[in-house]
């Protein structure tokens, strides 16, 4: 005689299943945010490797750098906000309209990802993603 399958224990397990996927998509979507967005180790413009304290500070305090950029990138990010103060070197003939547009849409861009980092509902998924680590 056949063996009776258990339709109870092939819910659970498919309830097991979908509940590790969404667990596991759960701590992708926070892997992705902070590899993605915050890497340490890259320019955030250009994703050229950088290393720690490898940009140099020969500016004033005022032309503090809020993003972490490699030297070119700096440069340029330096050179738009002269730009937008009304100075700006007139020999960069290509710091155009369009460079300036360019950085504006990155820089609202960075605003976006972290509105988005700070957002309630991505702040309750970090909460969820501490307790699936606590819980195991």
């Amino acid at each position: 005689m056949a063996e009776v399958i258990s339709i109870n224990g092939k819910l659970q397990l498919a309830e097991e299943k979908k509940a590790d996927l969404i667990r596991r998509r759960k701590i992708l979507a926070v892997q992705k945010a902070f590899q993605c967005t915050h890497c340490a180790a890259k320019c955030l413009k250009c994703g050229t490797q950088i290393g720690v304290g490898s940009v140099s500070k020969d500016k004033a305090p005022e032309y503090r750098v809020p993003y972490n950029f490699c030297e070119s990138c700096s440069q340029e990010y330096l050179s738009y906000i002269d730009r937008l103060k009304g100075r700006g070197d007139s020999d960069c003939y290509w710091h155009n309209d369009a460079w300036l547009d360019l950085w504006k849409k990155f820089i609202d861009y960075q605003a976006a990802i972290d509105r988005y980092l700070k957002s309630k509902e991505f702040i309750q998924l970090l909460y969820e993603i501490k307790q699936i680590r606590s819980d195991k």
